[in-house]
């Protein structure tokens, strides 16, 4: 990845966790409010690839993990995981016009769940029925709203992927 590919990412990831932190989580609205930091990594994910899309939700979750003096780790272990995970569904069958849809619905949903489990494996208190539907909900709708113009708009800032690595088809040998 170059350089000013790498900069124009962490540029729009520190955005939208500031916008996320300060204005976003705020917003609630049917009982949820929006990821847009998670978002915008299913988005670089898709764009850029799997290892990008991983590093760039790590640094986005590491500064929310530390502006926000939460448990250090889990939205960053959560967003390197829907940053890879969505590098790899376009490195392998989403390059439809409705991937970046489909990516972050099932990755909302993912996320959601596995932030569930890790925060129950630590411990903390956590009530299932509001983080797995009455929070989660709204979230996915808003996601799923969120996510083309913001596909868009990241598309023009860091560009296409031109040089990821598209898997190649699988052959049977005999």
């Amino acid at each position: 990845m170059r350089t000013g590919v790498f900069v124009r990412g962490f540029a729009a990831v520190f955005v939208a966790a500031m916008l996320q932190i300060v204005i976003v989580s705020s917003l609630q609205v049917g009982g949820g409010a929006p990821d847009l930091l998670l978002v915008v990594v299913v988005c670089l994910g898709l764009l850029r690839g799997s290892v990008p899309g991983a590093l760039f939700g790590f640094l986005g979750g590491l500064l929310v993990d530390v502006v926000t003096l939460g448990t250090l780790g889990i939205t960053s272990l959560v967003l390197t995981l829907a940053g890879f995970w969505s590098g790899r569904y376009a490195e392998t069958t989403g390059r439809g016009r409705f991937a970046p849809v489909i990516a972050t619905g099932a990755i909302t949903v993912l996320a959601g769940a596995f932030g569930f489990v890790l925060h129950y494996m630590l411990g903390e208190d956590v009530v299932a029925r509001h983080s797995l539907v009455t929070a989660l909900v709204p979230s996915l709708v808003w996601n799923v709203l969120l996510v083309l113009p913001i596909h868009r708009l990241l598309r023009v800032i860091v560009g296409e992927g031109e040089d990821v690595e598209l898997a190649s088809d699988v052959e049977v040998v005999v």
